[in-house]
């Protein structure tokens, strides 16, 4: 297969998931006329019609890599879209980021208001878990808990909230290579790390093959976020969806105020590579997540 072929059909296979994901989204969610309507009307304003999807598109391949029910590991993707969408509607509240604009459209909190906004958040939190329960994702009960405490400590204090708490603590500070990396392995990298692991999960993964697995989410979860800093650095508000320059506005850290974005980009490469030796033992049967990992890497959003 050349590259040329291996590129048109990833983007046929992700097309193809993109709309499963976002009809499964659209399913899962409350429906906008039952009550609380306003509530319900802007949880579907948050999650539907915007984003990468990459956490699901993660799931999905992660679940092909272990020969899960593809219809299990979509689930576990969207429960696991649900936490980040929340945690984008919280990051933008004025309280924490205080930003307006995301995915392209008014922020939750200005479209609705700020309490509502904390209330979309704070259900599609619940959603979430209320998913990990309600279907089976797993044939071993045992192991389907284990996803589900997988998923918590990854939005918890240990995992994406304590990544927030850090960020918002630096803020003014100046922060070195390996404290920036401590506090995206859990604000970014933890929510990545659990979206691969609970589609591992859907199927069937020896520990040794889940290690690799997880060391691979966690150097492209690392890599997602100094991509994320250098295209705040370059890119324009409208190719982003969001404000753009808003990190450097703000005085926070990030790998561009820290190493510049020439650096950025070479580590970006560094933790590609990393993340494609990871998953060396797989052999064709990673072909999907080796994609996505060349797609969070060179993406221009």
């Amino acid at each position: 297969m050349t590259t040329a072929t291996k590129t048109t059909d990833f983007q046929s296979w992700s097309h193809g998931h993109l709309l499963r994901v976002e009809e499964a989204l659209q399913r899962m969610l409350p429906a906008a006329e039952i009550a609380p309507q306003r509530l319900h009307q802007a949880m579907r304003y948050a999650v539907l019609g915007g984003g990468k999807r990459v956490r699901p598109l993660l799931a999905v391949a992660a679940g092909e890599l272990a020969d899960a029910d593809p219809e299990r590991a979509l689930i576990a993707g969207s429960a696991v879209e649900l936490i980040h969408a929340y945690s984008l509607v919280h990051d933008d509240l004025p309280c924490m980021d205080d930003d307006v604009l995301r995915r392209g459209k008014p922020t939750c909190h200005v479209e609705y208001d700020e309490p509502t906004a904390l209330l979309v958040g704070d259900a599609l939190q619940s959603l979430a878990f209320q998913l990990l329960g309600e279907y089976r994702l797993s044939d071993d009960a045992k192991s389907q808990l284990e996803m589900v405490k997988l998923l918590a400590a990854a939005s918890g204090s240990r995992g994406m909230a304590g990544g927030q708490a850090i960020d918002l603590e630096s803020v003014g500070k100046t922060l070195s290579v390996p404290e920036l990396e401590f506090m995206h392995i859990h604000k970014t990298g933890a929510i990545i790390r659990a979206a691969a692991l609970l589609g591992a999960r859907c199927g069937r993964l020896e520990p040794q093959a889940l290690g690799q697995l997880d060391q691979f989410a966690k150097f492209i979860g690392l890599a997602f976020q100094v991509v994320d800093d250098f295209l705040d650095a370059e890119s324009s508000t409208a190719t982003l969806g969001k404000t753009a320059g808003k990190d450097a506005n703000a005085n926070k850290p990030t790998y561009v105020s820290a190493i510049g974005v020439a650096r950025s980009r070479e580590l970006a490469g560094e933790l590609h590579m990393r993340a494609l030796d990871a998953l060396a033992s797989f052999g064709e049967r990673a072909l999907r997540l080796r994609q996505l990992a060349q797609f969070i890497v060179l993406r221009k959003f």
